[in-house]
C-alpha cells in the first residue's frame, strides 16, 4: 500500500471519528431537549418576566407558539447535554495531546458545565432585566414595546448563551496554560490588553449603548480573567518537545483515561 493510500485512510478514519462524535453529541442534545420539554414552560415564564407591565409579546404566525416552546426546550437541552458535548469535542482533539493533558481535559468537563450554566443564569436573572428595562424605556413616549415572541426568544437566548460562553474564560486560560501556550507572567503583563478585549466583548454582547449594562458584563469578565490567571499559575506547564509528545501519545486514547 502506498504512502498516499495510508494518508487517505488516516483522513477518512478521522472524518469517521468526527462523524461518530457529532452523532453522540447530537443524541445527547436530543435527550437533553426531551428533558427540557418538561421545564420549558417554566423557563419561558422566567424569560418573559423581565418585560413586566411595560412590554408585551404576540404571536404573528399560526405555529409560532409551538416553535418557540421547542426552541426554549432546545436551549435547556443544550445546557443539560453540555457535559457530553464538551467530552465528545475533547475526545476528538485528545489524540494530539499528552497523557497528562488528557487527564486535565477530563477534569475540565464538570467545571466547564458549571461555569456555562452559571453564565446563562447570570444573563437571564441579572443582565436581562436591566437590558430590557433600558430598551423598553428608550423612546417609550413614542413607541410602545410589543414584540414578536419568536424574535424576543431568539434575542434572549442568544444573549444569555453568549454570556454563558464568556463565563468559560478561566478554564480556557487554564487549559492554554496547561498546554504551555500562555504563561501566568504573560497574562499579567497582558492585563491592559485583556481589559480592552473584554470591553469590546462586553460591547458586542450588550445590545444597548448604556454604559451601566456594559459594566455589568465587564465586571464579572474581569473577575473571571483574574481567576484565570490564578488557575494558570496552578496549571502552567512548559510545552513539551515534539519528540516527547509523540512518545507519550503512542497508543493512548481519552477513553483509556476515563
Amino acid at each position: 500500500m502506498s504512502e498516499n493510500d495510508e494518508l487517505q485512510m488516516t483522513i477518512v478514519e478521522h472524518l469517521m471519528e468526527l462523524r461518530d462524535r457529532i452523532i453522540k453529541a447530537g443524541l445527547a442534545l436530543v435527550g437533553g431537549m426531551v428533558i427540557g420539554v418538561f421545564f420549558a414552560r417554566r423557563f419561558l415564564e422566567v424569560l418573559l418576566s423581565p418585560l413586566g407591565q411595560q412590554g408585551t409579546v404576540q404571536s404573528l404566525k399560526p405555529a409560532e407558539n409551538i416553535m418557540v416552546f421547542f426552541k426554549v426546550a432546545l436551549v435547556l437541552g443544550a445546557v443539560i447535554a453540555m457535559p457530553v458535548i464538551f467530552y465528545e469535542f475533547m475526545a476528538f482533539i485528545a489524540p494530539g495531546l499528552t497523557k497528562e493533558e488528557k487527564k486535565s481535559l477530563l477534569r475540565i468537563v464538570p467545571a466547564a458545565t458549571f461555569l456555562f450554566a452559571l453564565g446563562v443564569g447570570f444573563g437571564a436573572f441579572v443582565m436581562l432585566p436591566f437590558t430590557l428595562g433600558y430598551l423598553q424605556t428608550f423612546l417609550s413616549d413614542l413607541i410602545k414595546p410589543n414584540y414578536s415572541i419568536d424574535y424576543y426568544i431568539a434575542f434572549v437566548t442568544n444573549f444569555t448563551l453568549a454570556i454563558g460562553g464568556a463565563f468559560e474564560t478561566p478554564l480556557v486560560i487554564a487549559f492554554l496554560a496547561r498546554l504551555g501556550f500562555v504563561s501566568p507572567e504573560g497574562l499579567r503583563k497582558g492585563r491592559r490588553y485583556a481589559i480592552v478585549v473584554i470591553a469590546i466583548l462586553a460591547a458586542v454582547i450588550t445590545p444597548t449603548p448604556d454604559p451601566f449594562n456594559m459594566m455589568l458584563v465587564m465586571a464579572p469578565l474581569l473577575v473571571l480573567y483574574e481567576v484565570g490567571i490564578i488557575l494558570a499559575r496552578l496549571s502552567y506547564r512548559p510545552r513539551p518537545s515534539f519528540t516527547e509528545t509523540s512518545s507519550e501519545n503512542a497508543g493512548d486514547g481519552i477513553e483509556d483515561e476515563a
